[in-house]
Parts: structure tokens; sequence; C-alpha cells
């Protein structure tokens, strides 16, 4: 059996830096972090999730709508975090080259990794993957990121 490491931040943590709340929040644990450059985070897909009623009754199937929401949620933390974007909000302002190869269904423990891959001083553009617990690669996407303050919200 495998040691599991302590997180580098928990759900609380994660939600005193990006405004999602359940049932819109989909981030378990914080795993790995470089501020402005990468994040590996961790969402438990359970069966209990309110979306599993009606997608698909018998057949219950994770929208690939929220796994993109999912991978903007952990792709938003890097950037909020840092001392450039500290207070702001980070809205999805593009996603593009969505693959999504394989169902998440409850049970699975998805992997969510995403690169920065550049930063400008209002937006981020991140490159997502999800893999599941057998080392499968769900979904991937790019996605751009606008920073604004909440003010502006």
């Amino acid at each position: 059996m495998s040691e599991r490491k302590e997180p580098v931040m928990t759900s609380e943590e994660v939600m005193e830096i990006i405004p999602n709340r359940y049932p819109m929040f989909f981030v378990d644990r914080v795993d790995e972090l470089e501020l402005e450059e990468r994040i590996v985070a961790t969402k438990n897909v359970t069966a209990s999730e309110s979306y599993f009623q009606g997608h698909f009754p018998g057949n219950p199937i994770m929208p690939g709508v929220l796994q993109i929401e999912t991978m903007a949620q952990v792709g938003s933390i890097p950037l909020l975090m840092s001392p450039n974007f500290e207070g702001k909000i980070a809205f999805l302002a593009a996603v593009d080259k969505v693959k999504f190869r394989k169902n998440v269904v409850p049970g699975d423990v998805l992997t969510v990794t995403v690169d920065i891959v550049k930063l400008k001083s209002v937006m981020g553009i991140g490159q997502g993957t999800i893999r599941n617990q057998y080392d499968e690669v769900v979904s991937e996407a790019k996605m751009t990121f606008i920073i604004s303050d909440l003010e502006q919200v």
C-alpha cells in the first residue's frame, strides 16, 4: 500500500482563493503547486453529486462541461495565489482543443493537472489534463483565463 502525502492545500484552503462553492466546487485537495506555473489537484467523484440524478439515471456519467469546470477551477488557483493577482477573480474566457476520451463515473478519483503556458498582466493560458485512478487520460483542454478585480464583477 502506498503512502498518501499530505495535501499542499485542503478544499477549505482552496475556497479561500476561488469563489466557487457547493454544488459548483470541484477541488478536493491540491497535491502540487508552483505559483503561475503548474498545479496538480484531486477530485473525488461521488455518487451523491447532484448532477448524477439527471446525467444519466441508471448510467451516471460526469458531464464534460463539469470536467472543463473542474480544470478551470484548478487552473485558476496558481494564478490567483500569485502576488500579481492576489484578491482578484479568474474567469474562463476560452476553451480550445477539448477532447473527452473516457467516461467519468462515480468512484473515480481524478488527478487534474494544469500547466500555465502563458501569462500576461490580465490573462493566463493553461493546458489542462484530467486522468482517472488508472492513469488514463479522460479529458484535456487548452483554457484562457481573464483575471479581473472583484469590484468589476
